[in-house]
């Protein structure tokens, strides 16, 4: 089935569409999304056969590209044990063991099944263990799609030029001053270490060191939002790149290693509050999926330091090539593995470079994803079709 056929009974059954916002492509000038069909290494298929170099990896998660066989085993052997059981499993021990051991900042995680659900239970938890419902959150940082977290946020809402009410007190990415005009009171300030929903824009020097400090001094909790930056820009994330340990985490993303499953930890007498123990609600069917669990061990367990050392050779020759010197083809931000080339038409880039059979994301806002399966020749191939593009 051609994608003009899939595209006109999706929009009589999906609204928009799309089961995702981001996905429509409308913002790039193209009246259709694409239908992938299968994807292999660097690359992705749609449902017409074309073949892409693909920067998205489906927004991230695909540290090891897609269908990477050893994930594929790992999830096909655990699907033959069964697909859902409600209740626990030695993985979900297991995989939890590997969170707490990567990232700096985590004594205690519960597993979950998004970004969202994650982002919104540890904003609950914060606001239980300060007493305190106002928190603090930047403008352009994206938290998810639960209602406090929506207006001023990046990603689709900002993408698609959404207006939505929302709680928190929302103030400028990297200005700290503006935070601590605001802070006091506050249960939480909610951030990306590095943001990736506005772009790849890094954080300035000194401002996550200055929001711990200003966490300590006012009482407010310090969450680090790493669904992106968890296991990418680090194996312990960017607490591990920067050296500044939040009060909770969110993660997500690579941490379910291209299944459905994210994850929140923190200090444990913080995550203690959490029901059974404690008297901070929170529960879900899926939790801890089997699939999914058994999908993030066979990603986690490979995360070495070689891998990490690739990647960033990997990027620095991207950069190189993007950046050219003194005659830049875009200004380019990247930290480790995420980058964002940003340009004056965005919209045109994509369409020409998907017209050359690169797919970046279909929006200025988001991030291009390596991996190890991008090699020197994909990533070359990328920077002359971007230099074309540009003269």
């Amino acid at each position: 089935m051609s994608s003009g056929d899939l595209w006109a009974r999706a929009l009589r059954v999906i609204p928009g569409g799309v089961n995702s916002p981001v996905r429509a492509m409308k913002a790039m000038g193209l009246d259709e999304p694409l239908f992938a069909a299968r994807g292999e290494g660097a690359y992705l298929e749609d449902v017409n056969g074309r073949r892409y170099l693909d920067w998205v990896l489906s927004w991230g998660p695909l540290i090891f590209g897609h269908a990477d066989p050893e994930t594929v085993e790992a999830v096909v052997e655990a699907a033959r044990a069964g697909t859902t059981f409600g209740t626990a499993t030695e993985r979900e021990v297991l995989l939890a063991e590997e969170i707490v051991d990567a990232v700096p900042s985590v004594e205690l995680v519960r597993l979950v099944s998004s970004g969202t659900e994650a982002a919104m239970t540890t904003l609950r938890l914060a606001r239980a263990v300060t007493g305190r419902e106002p928190f603090v959150r930047f403008r352009g940082n994206y938290h998810g799609h639960a209602d406090p977290f929506l207006s001023e946020a990046g990603s689709g809402v900002r993408t698609l030029g959404l207006e939505a009410a929302a709680e928190g007190r929302v103030v400028d990415y990297n200005d700290l001053a503006g935070v601590e005009r605001v802070i006091e009171g506050a249960a939480c300030v909610f951030v990306e270490p590095v943001a990736g929903n506005m772009g790849v824009v890094p954080p300035a020097d000194g401002f996550l060191e200055g929001l711990r400090r200003l966490c300590d001094e006012s009482g407010a909790l310090l969450v680090f939002d790493e669904v992106i930056t968890g296991f990418r820009v680090a194996r312990g994330g960017a607490q591990e790149r920067f050296g500044v340990l939040p009060d909770l985490t969110v993660l997500g993303k690579i941490v379910g290693g291209g299944l459905p499953l994210a994850a929140f930890g923190g200090r444990a007498d913080l995550m203690e509050r959490l029901a059974p123990e404690g008297d901070v609600y929170q529960a879900g069917t899926l939790s801890g999926n089997p699939l999914a669990t058994a999908a993030g061990l066979s990603v986690l367990r490979r995360l070495t330091p070689e891998v990490f050392e690739e990647l960033e050779r990997k990027g620095e020759r991207l950069e190189r090539g993007l950046t050219r010197g003194q005659t830049p083809l875009g200004r380019f931000e990247r930290v480790g593995a995420m980058a964002t080339l940003f340009v004056d038409d965005y919209p045109a880039l994509f369409r020409h470079l998907l017209e050359r059979g690169i797919y970046i994301a279909p929006s200025q806002n988001e991030a291009m994803f390596l991996s190890t399966a991008h090699g020197d020749g994909e990533i070359d191939r990328t920077i002359e079709a971007v230099a074309e593009f540009v003269s």
